[in-house]
């Protein structure tokens, strides 16, 4: 069975990471929640609030296949400014392990310096904080083990790719008709 960390940030898009988490588990990826801010209960961008199952200095990136940046502001601003999320980010892409992020949160990726002569897609307006990237303005990016999505009416595509990639073409693609999204 795969595992992927989400890190989920203070002011996250709440549909943006719980998308993700959601089809992920359905696909049968074993996945964590890990808390950036120093407390496990995160209140997203429209104040929900979420309980992690980890604090983000608990990961360690050796027992995970995938990290995965959610958006919203200004979540993707705390993910950017947390060492520990630089710190597995950075490990799985030096590991080849797959990596994501969606909406605001390819910035992130950007920011740490794993995007230059990608391709990779980002919320309408912020192309120019893609440091080198080759923005496509797709809904959904992937570029070798690097997966980006535009914003939140993508979550849904993302999410499924994001689980084809860790379970199989076969699981994302019976989770998709249990879910009744269209093909």
């Amino acid at each position: 069975m795969s595992k992927a960390v989400v890190f989920f940030a203070p002011g996250l898009e709440e549909c943006e990471g719980l998308l993700v988490v959601d089809i992920l588990r359905r696909a049968g990826v074993e996945v964590t929640i890990a808390a950036v801010g120093g407390s496990k209960t995160v209140v997203s961008s429209h104040k929900v609030q979420i309980v992690a199952d980890a604090m983000a200095g608990e990961i360690d990136p050796a027992g995970y296949d995938a990290c995965i940046l959610p958006g919203g502001i200004p979540g993707v601003n705390n993910l950017a400014a947390d060492a520990d999320v630089r710190r597995v980010t950075v490990a799985c892409a030096e590991a080849g392990k797959i990596v994501a992020a969606i909406c605001a949160g390819p910035t992130v990726l950007a920011g740490f310096g794993l995007l230059g002569g990608r391709q990779a897609t980002v919320y309408p307006g912020m192309d120019d904080k893609m440091d080198g990237a080759v923005c496509t303005g797709s809904e959904v990016t992937v570029d070798g083990k690097i997966t980006t999505g535009r914003a939140l009416g993508a979550a849904i595509p993302f999410a499924l790719e994001l689980a084809a990639q860790l379970a199989g073409r076969e699981a994302s693609d019976r989770v998709r008709q249990a879910i009744v999204y269209p093909y």
